[in-house]
């Protein structure tokens, strides 16, 4: 049996013609103004001293705000969030435990949330929960679409969700099941 090797390409031994590997460029995200990152947000609840933002279509029910203060997110009552049952800073602080970014607050009198250590929790039988200050691009049929400027998001990890890249919950209703690591978010 003999070898057959292609006859070498003149143009990889010619320095003229011979292309240069170029470094990597780092591309910068575009810029979201806050009118856009709040339309992302969903549906407004206000009280005079926070409002908080829900986006149904990003809500996984992982539940964390309704076991923080279950006086404050109530499904059984309507509206189900009511911002003025309890002191704004503790509602701030049971927003941001809500891991997949369903949720989020603009306090009346006070900072705006700031993004943790970027981290990434892989959930076992369930999505990739991420934090910190995080671009998103997502695409035209998601919701939210384009350019998104989050401190929190669960992406899917199923291949199922209807919304990707987020996680919409499916997972569970499809029997996903797949090895998840320590847990970073323990909300």
């Amino acid at each position: 049996m003999t070898d057959h090797m292609a006859p070498p390409n003149p143009e990889d031994q010619n320095p003229t013609t011979a292309q240069t590997t170029q470094p990597a460029q780092i591309v910068q995200p575009p810029q979201v103004d806050q009118a856009t990152q709040i339309a992302q947000w969903g549906r407004a609840y206000t009280s005079p001293d926070i409002t908080v933002y829900y986006n149904i279509k990003r809500c996984i029910h992982f539940a964390a705000c309704i076991r923080g203060l279950p006086e404050v997110f109530d499904t059984n009552q309507k509206p189900w969030i009511q911002p003025d049952k309890a002191d704004a800073n503790k509602v701030a602080e049971v927003v941001r435990r809500c891991p997949t970014g369903a949720l989020h607050y603009i306090l009346t009198d006070g900072p705006a949330e700031q993004p943790e250590l970027t981290t990434i929790d892989v959930r076992q039988n369930g999505p990739n929960f991420l934090r910190g200050d995080l671009t998103i691009a997502a695409p035209s049929d998601a919701e939210p679409a384009g350019t998104v400027k989050e401190t929190r998001a669960a992406l899917c990890r199923c291949g199922g969700s209807k919304n990707k890249p987020f996680c919409d919950g499916t997972h569970r209703t499809i029997g996903f099941q797949a090895s998840g690591g320590q847990k970073i978010n323990t909300y």
